[in-house]
C-alpha cells in the first residue's frame, strides 16, 4: 500500500462529504491525518485540480469531478451493455443501440455471439445512415431541415443493389413509415444480411435499438423484433435511461 495516496484518498472523501466545504484543521481531524500532512496534500491536491480552495474552505475541483462522471458514465455504459446482452439472448440475434447526436449517428453498444455475430461495419455506419435499418430509423425520427442536413453530409449512395437510390426515394420511404413501427431493411447494407430497428422514446434524441440476422434466417425477424418490442418496456422502465454516455 502506497500511505500518501491512501491519506489523499482518505481526504478527498472527507471534502467530499462536504457540500459547501470544509477548513483544512476540520479534514485534517476527520481525515485522521497530521495538520501539516494535510495542509501539504490539500496543496497538492488543489494544485492538480481535484480539489479548489475557496473562501478558506477546500472543496472538489474540476478534475474529481470529472473522475466522478466517468464512474456514472461507465456504469451507465454497462447498465446498457447488460440490458443488451439480456435481449440477444432472448430474442437469439445481436442486439444494437444507437442515437442521433450532434448531427451523427452513434452506434452505443452491440451485444452478439460468435454463434449469432454482429453485422460488420464494412461502410461507416455514421456516413450510412440511408442504407441501414438503424440510420432509417433514426432519421425518421428527425424533422425534414435536419434530415437534410444529414444529407448534405452524407449523401445518399447505393451500396450494394438493394440500397435505396437517391433522397427522393428515401424520404418517400421515411414519409411512408408509420409511427412506433419497425424499419425493416434487406440487404440495402450488407449482402447477406437483414436488419429491423425500433424506435425509441429517449428524452429529446433520436434514439434505436435493432437486431441483424443473416439472410438465410430472414423468416424470423419479424418474430425477433416483436420479441425486443415486447422487451424494450422493461429496459425504460427498470433504468434510469440515459443517453448522455
Amino acid at each position: 500500500m502506497i500511505g500518501s495516496v491512501q491519506r489523499a484518498l482518505r481526504l478527498l472523501e472527507a471534502v467530499g462529504s462536504h457540500s459547501e466545504g470544509a477548513p483544512a484543521k476540520q479534514l485534517a481531524r476527520e481525515a485522521g491525518l497530521p495538520l501539516p500532512t494535510a495542509y501539504h496534500l490539500l496543496r497538492t491536491l488543489t494544485h492538480e485540480g481535484y480539489l479548489r480552495r475557496e473562501s478558506g474552505v477546500f472543496v472538489l475541483g474540476d478534475a474529481a469531478e470529472r473522475l466522478a462522471g466517468g464512474g456514472l458514465q461507465q456504469k451507465r455504459r454497462s447498465m446498457i451493455l447488460d440490458s443488451l446482452a439480456h435481449f440477444r439472448d432472448t430474442v437469439g440475434a445481436p442486439v444494437y443501440f444507437a442515437v442521433y447526436r450532434e448531427g451523427e449517428i452513434e452506434i452505443v453498444g452491440v451485444s452478439d455471439t460468435p454463434d449469432n455475430p454482429a453485422c460488420q461495419e464494412w461502410a461507416d455506419f455514421r456516413r450510412t445512415g440511408h442504407a441501414h435499418a438503424i440510420g432509417q430509423c433514426l432519421l425518421g425520427q428527425l424533422d425534414e431541415d435536419a434530415r437534410r442536413d444529414y444529407y448534405d453530409r452524407h449523401p445518399v449512395d447505393a451500396l450494394t443493389p438493394y440500397t435505396v437510390r437517391d433522397m427522393r426515394a428515401l424520404e418517400q420511404r421515411i414519409g411512408s413509415m408509420r409511427l412506433m413501427q419497425p424499419v425493416i431493411e434487406r440487404q440495402e447494407y450488407a449482402l447477406g444480411t437483414v436488419c429491423a430497428a425500433i424506435p425509441i422514446t429517449a428524452g429529446d434524441i433520436a434514439a434505436t435499438m435493432a437486431i441483424s440476422l443473416p439472410l438465410h434466417q430472414q423468416d424470423r425477424l419479424l418474430y425477433a423484433v416483436g420479441r425486443l418490442r415486447s422487451e424494450v418496456g422493461a429496459l425504460l422502465s427498470t433504468l434510469s435511461f440515459s443517453i448522455s454516455i
